[in-house]
């Protein structure tokens, strides 16, 4: 058997490759190199030529991995610059989302988008895969021996015996109602998977409730309906409302009343004139106006009312998100309402509207949350209440 599949553009990166395989080994662990050089003749490809190229590479080397990976490959490796690294993250994305996989990378791309919805452990080179050196050959060494620890996992990918757990969506802006839920849930004898709402961790929620992780879905920070219809770096995730559909699933607009950007000094000047605070040195949280929050209410409800499943919308009208209270920086009771009378006026009649006058962050919520769980799970017909 052989354990590991070590992906690499041979033509260029032979004497790398060869220098992981002898690591590999060192650490017992048996691999073997998967060549994913281009077929190109000797030629220089560019545009739609390469990336067709590419395509057949790692199509070509999938072939390979589906063979080994049934006669009991354990951990797909690879290592690769722009090129090498866009065909193996290519080959990853493929592989079942929780199976063993390693990069070894100069990291020409963001990470972000690379590993939102892919589990891939990255391990930087800093300095470039263009022959051996002290520092690459430190990167290459440790990528063997966490490879060699992967070998000894027990499970080695796949989803087929974790047991279906309620997922979750939250953000550090909603991370006051998250504990008492996952607690309420823990009560139960029913375990939580929380995913962060920030542009990148929906499309792993998405994944995961395409694959059937879960057996219910609170969606209590869709705070990603600003980035994909109004501002703010994210990935593109066409299933981040509707995956899971079947499920019973609970919809509060945590976060849904601020737009998610960068640190304050790149901010746009326009944003900066409306109420804002900086979460981080990293992130600014910029108010939406009444009618941004018409418009996403409006595609949340759409979204809602495409999916077969039972489901219900809690509004917690004293506040959505930490700085959305009494004396918060981007408090405005004005955004709840709009939100509450766009959703209440939009969604088919089976979906109920429960307005609560309490914050996102109060027991009141998570009470409410577990009750009407309970109910939509078996069936129960709920009411709008005002």
């Amino acid at each position: 058997m052989t354990q590991v599949l070590v992906l690499a553009t041979m033509a260029t990166k032979a004497e790398e490759a060869n220098f992981l395989l002898t690591q590999l080994k060192v650490s017992g662990v048996t691999a073997k190199i998967v060549d994913i050089s281009l077929d190109s003749g000797g030629q220089l490809l560019d545009g739609v030529e390469k990336c067709i190229a590419m395509s057949q590479a790692a199509l070509k080397a999938m072939n390979e991995i589906t063979v080994a990976r049934a006669n009991g490959t354990e951990v797909i490796v690879g290592i690769g610059g722009g090129t090498g690294g866009e065909i193996v993250l290519q080959i990853m994305h493929d592989l079942p989302v929780t199976f063993p996989k390693v990069l070894c990378t100069t990291l020409p791309f963001d990470p972000r988008f690379a590993v939102a919805d892919n589990s891939i452990i990255l391990v930087p080179t800093l300095a470039d895969i263009s022959g051996l050196n002290g520092m690459l050959r430190e990167a290459l060494e440790n990528t063997a021996l966490m490879t060699a620890g992967l070998c000894n996992k027990a499970r080695k990918g796949g989803l087929i015996d974790i047991a279906p757990s309620v997922g979750i969506t939250s953000l550090g802006a909603t991370d006051g109602a998250i504990k008492p839920l996952i607690n309420a849930l823990r009560g139960q004898g029913r375990e939580s998977t929380v995913f962060h709402s920030n542009g990148f961790g929906g499309a792993a929620f998405a994944r995961f409730a395409r694959l059937g992780a879960f057996d219910a879905i609170v969606d209590l920070a869709p705070h990603e309906l600003t980035r994909i219809h109004l501002a703010g770096v994210h990935v593109d995730m066409p299933e981040r409302f509707s995956a899971g559909g079947r499920l019973p699933r609970i919809v509060l607009p945590g976060a849904m009343n601020f737009i998610g950007l960068g640190e304050k000094s790149l901010v746009q000047r326009h944003y900066l004139e409306r109420p804002h605070y900086e979460h981080s040195a990293l992130f600014t949280h910029v108010k939406i106006t009444a009618d941004e929050m018409a418009l996403i209410s409006v595609q949340l409800a759409a979204a809602l009312n495409a999916n077969a499943g039972p489901a219900a919308v809690i509004i917690p009208m004293g506040g959505f998100s930490h700085q959305d209270r009494l004396g918060g920086i981007i408090e405005d009771p004005v955004l709840r309402e709009v939100c509450a009378d766009t959703l209440g006026s939009e969604l088919k009649s089976s979906i109920p509207v429960i307005k609560l006058d309490a914050h996102l962050f109060a027991p009141i919520v998570t009470e409410q949350i577990i009750n009407t769980l309970a109910d939509l799970s078996v069936g129960k017909d709920l009411k709008c209440t005002t």
